[in-house]
């Protein structure tokens, strides 16, 4: 659910920051480009938690045998 969550907070990010750029408002361009870094960061902090999970998991599937 957090990789539909996130692409959508940065698709809306994109279409803030483009709106901006169309309307010469500087602000909104600023506020547009900033949700959609904080959007790709939140998914690749997820993703490296999940490759974390998924090391811990191979490992203890090591040591189980």
């Amino acid at each position: 659910m957090g990789d539909i969550h996130n692409k959508a907070e940065e698709l809306k990010g994109e279409f803030k920051e483009n709106v901006g750029d169309a309307t010469d408002n500087e602000d909104l361009q600023a506020e547009g480009t900033a949700e959609k870094a904080k959007a790709k960061a939140k998914q690749a902090a997820e993703n490296v938690k999940d490759g974390i999970e998924d090391a811990a998991d191979s490992v203890r599937d090591t040591f189980k045998h």
